[in-house]
């Protein structure tokens, strides 16, 4: 592909990259059993659906929309090749508006309170759906990210030991309706982590898992980055599995398009003011907003750290708002001119371009399936070979 003559801002997804994401994925169900499902808001790129649907067993979704996304774009397709996908969903809190469609897509519903599993439980269970509750066991493995950690104190996801056993307590009606436990608690991290969270699983909900059928492990496994330990995952996965004869669910996003992706965008000017500045068309509000929301620097094709590279520049976008900081580019040194961007393999003139790697759309995605084609006056960007929603510059 010529990257130079892509419109730009785009997401660029390489399939071959995704696919093989997807054969390690598949690699771990074979020597296991346990069964992966797409987290979609992670990554919702409809058009790959079909593939990862020959790979994984489903995908999971946050509400009516993802569902409704996996049911008509993955679980339609595979089923008229006679491959049925499961489809699952977790919610905060479910609306009464959207829950008969919910159950129309929806063959596993993940309840976050005893209140929500007392609410719609019966129905759900009445219509042959297999039913979770979310635990949440307390065991906080991140660090620096204490506003985004489901275990953290005050969180509202996930029932805890303590609130577990009062409802029981109280003769609350649902236990009896319950499949499976349901936990999610990393974050792009290592297996680990996952034991560390199992031990605490099980010291606080061991009581209860010989009863179930299922437990789902969450997202969060980074499995498909260089050096995650497999290995370790297996036997996790094996422990739930001998011990208590549960089936394992997995529900990982990034770990599906990981460095899969690259966004392309175009250097429009250059300045100075104490410091090299460059002017992008792409926009982390627009384009990456997990890079302010977490906040992480992005990596950039070719880029550096300080000191490694013959410049450093600043980069900005039209917006006003700061892309991020601290991107150390390589120059050509031969032209005698200001610095280009070195982006896989080739140094763009003109029309100057450089790649974000790792960045395949996932929540920028989902705002132009909600019909947002503009952030802050700036294009959504496209995708080569697709039809794209043309879109006013305001």
């Amino acid at each position: 592909m010529d990257f130079a003559q892509l419109p730009t801002p785009c997401y660029v997804v390489d399939e071959a990259l995704i696919e093989r994401n997807l054969k390690v994925l598949k690699g771990v169900m074979e020597r296991t059993g346990a069964k992966i499902l797409l987290a979609q808001k992670a990554f919702s790129m409809y058009a790959l659906y079909p593939l990862i649907g020959e790979y994984l067993c489903g995908a999971t979704a946050s509400g009516l929309y993802e569902a409704r996304l996996c049911g008509e774009e993955m679980a339609a397709p595979m089923r008229a090749k006679g491959r049925m996908l499961e489809n699952h969903i977790f919610s905060p809190a479910y609306q009464e508006k959207d829950f008969q469609e919910i159950l129309r897509y929806c063959d596993h519903i993940v309840f976050n309170s005893w209140n929500q599993l007392e609410r719609f439980g019966r129905q759900a269970k009445e219509t042959g759906k297999s039913i979770g509750l979310r635990i949440n066991p307390e065991c906080s493995t991140q660090e620096g990210h204490a506003i985004y950690d489901p275990c953290a104190p005050g969180s509202r996801l996930g029932v805890t030991q303590d609130g577990f056993q009062r409802a029981l307590s109280r003769g609350r009606e649902g236990l009896s309706w319950l499949d499976g436990l349901h936990f999610h608690t990393l974050c792009e991290q290592d297996s680990d982590d996952l034991e560390k969270t199992l031990d605490a699983v099980e010291e606080k909900f061991g009581a209860y898992l010989s009863a179930m059928k299922w437990i789902n492990f969450g997202g969060g496994h980074h499995i498909t980055r260089e050096g995650y330990d497999i290995p370790r995952l297996e036997r996790c996965i094996r422990r739930m599995q001998e011990k208590y004869g549960l089936t394992v669910y997995l529900e990982p996003g990034e770990a599906v398009a990981l460095n899969a992706g690259f966004l392309v965008t175009a250097v429009l000017e250059t300045l100075e003011n104490g410091i090299n500045i460059a002017i992008l068309d792409a926009s982390a509000a627009c384009h990456m907003p997990d890079v302010l929301e977490m906040p992480y620097r992005p990596p950039l094709l070719e880029s550096g750290q300080p000191g490694e590279k013959a410049f450093t520049y600043r980069l900005f976008h039209l917006s006003g708002g700061r892309l991020h900081r601290g991107l150390f580019v390589r120059a050509s040194a031969a032209s005698g001119r200001p610095p280009v961007f070195w982006g896989h393999g080739h140094l763009f003139h003109g029309k100057e371009q450089h790649l974000q790697r790792d960045a395949a759309p996932g929540d920028c995605l989902a705002q132009k399936e909600r019909g947002v084609c503009h952030c802050e006056g700036v294009r959504l960007p496209g995708f080569p070979g697709e039809t794209v929603m043309s879109c006013p510059d305001t």
